[in-house]
């Protein structure tokens, strides 16, 4: 009989062990991305206040196309780096949420960089 690994378990452990090394203030909060089957979801968070500060998903009202693709991700990106920038947020930590920084999660990143956020 064929195992599969447990990849919602694997991605768990990521998520705590980066967790440990990374945390939001309220100079530098923490991008946080969270990566579905359908849509994409990043929040900016003040870990200090337990507040998040902004967020932009592929779920809102306005948002145009499919979420599970590419081009959403950047969209989403983009998006929260406009948000982030009228509540005066510039720097932010980077959270993967124990997700490979490859497909829709590096677009996520790359379309914040181009909206002006800095991480």
């Amino acid at each position: 009989m064929i195992k599969r690994p447990d990849t919602r378990a694997q991605r768990t452990k990521r998520h705590i062990r980066l967790r440990a090394k990374i945390s939001g203030t309220p100079e530098r909060p923490r991008l946080s991305v969270f990566r579905s089957e359908h849509n994409i979801y990043a929040q900016i968070i003040d870990d200090v206040h337990g507040t998040t500060l902004c967020s932009a998903s592929s779920v809102e009202k306005g948002f145009e196309g499919l979420g599970s693709n590419k081009e959403a991700a950047r969209k989403v990106g983009k998006a929260i780096a406009e948000r982030a920038k009228a509540k005066g947020i510039g720097e932010v930590v980077f959270d993967r949420g124990g997700n490979i920084y490859h497909g829709r999660v590096q677009e996520l990143a790359e379309g914040a960089r181009e909206g002006g956020l800095v991480f």
